[in-house]
């Protein structure tokens, strides 16, 4: 009996690679191998959990081989195993399922299994640059930017917003703050259409240059770190060097801030980190930050610096990091402006 459900419901070539079965992956091999009949006496007895467990791992089991099944089940599947081999795939698994649970505890379970287009869809583009959602709904009809800004963040929308035509914005303010509850099909409408036209084709639009996220790991490095990797590089490569170094935000940059800046700056950061910070920077950053502040507080700062004695150098690189991550922080909320250059205006977070 069990062949001929396996037979029927699974087909696999017998070359495919050998691996080693793990965890609930040898109880969905196992229940698979017994099929819909056998199986379900042991099914009624899974809890919740494991039932999601082994669901999970029967949807993304793919090929076993008789090899596998062998090394599985030994003589306890010995037969079944020199027949034929097993696949698991999402739909055997929904049909498995159906013939014992309720349809709707089934619908729940696939949904996490497929992972629901809803919830990945409006969580990925969350996380696509505020630009490039910006330069495809402009062309939208305003009532399906308003339904898609609707369904992501609030923050993200309000940077999408921000950089749409002013017109098309203020139209979708308009519809968003009319908008009722959003029947399902229109829903399913705007996310298929999303998928086709917008999420197939954004990993050609959105590529982050290479040489910008390496400046960014380098920014997380210690500063023995980094300028070992620096080094290695310059030696290696001199213009990519050169490139990541001009792309790096360090804390030497925060010194071209602005006064206000730089006030901003100094207001958010952590009294005892930034005596750290300032304890083992140059004399050209002490007073450069000194020289923002009040006298009265420039005074407590100088005596909270010499309080502090010797410093290891592993703590001032994590405060001087710090600075520099609530100075990105803070600009990418708008609230102070950083460059990397003397004089210009450029805008790097």
């Amino acid at each position: 009996m069990a062949e001929s459900v396996l037979q029927n419901q699974l087909t696999v070539s017998s070359d495919q690679e050998e691996r080693e079965l793990k965890g609930s992956e040898r109880a969905a091999v196992l229940l698979l191998a017994l099929g819909e009949v056998h199986g379900k006496a042991i099914w009624n007895q899974l809890d919740e959990i494991e039932i999601r467990q082994i669901s999970a791992a029967m949807a993304n089991l793919g090929p076993v081989t008789p090899k596998m099944l062998e090394d599985l089940f030994k003589d306890f599947v010995k037969r079944i195993a020199s027949k034929g081999a097993l696949t698991g795939n999402v739909d055997a698994t929904e049909r498995l399922l159906t013939n014992f649970l309720p349809g709707d505890r089934v619908s729940i379970i696939m949904e996490e299994i497929r992972g629901p287009a809803g919830r990945n869809m409006w969580e990925k583009l969350s996380n696509v640059q505020e630009n490039v959602l910006a330069n495809y709904l402009k062309n939208e009809y305003p009532q399906t930017v308003a339904v898609v800004l609707s369904k992501i963040k609030s923050d993200h929308a309000a940077r999408v917003l921000g950089i749409l035509p002013e017109e098309l914005a203020l139209e979708v303010v308009g519809r968003m703050l009319r908008m009722d509850a959003v029947q399902k099909e229109v829903l399913e409408k705007v996310e298929q259409t999303l998928r086709v036209e917008f999420m197939s084709n954004l990993t050609n639009t959105s590529r982050r240059d290479s040489h910008e996220m390496m400046a960014d790991i380098f920014n997380n490095f210690d500063r023995q770190t980094e300028a070992r990797f620096l080094a290695a590089l310059e030696e290696d490569n001199r213009e990519a060097a050169d490139r990541i170094k001009t792309l790096m935000f360090t804390f030497d940059d925060l010194m071209k801030l602005d006064a206000a800046s730089c006030q901003t700056l100094l207001r958010n950061v952590e009294k005892d980190k930034l005596a750290i910070a300032l304890k083992g920077s140059t004399d050209t950053a002490r007073e450069y930050f000194l020289g923002n502040m009040s006298s009265r507080a420039a005074k407590l700062l100088e005596d909270d610096m010499e309080a502090l004695g010797p410093v290891r150098l592993r703590d001032v690189d994590d405060a001087q990091t710090g600075m520099v991550n609530m100075a990105k922080d803070l600009a990418a909320k708008g609230e102070i402006m950083i460059s990397k250059s003397n004089g210009d205006d450029e805008i790097i977070y």
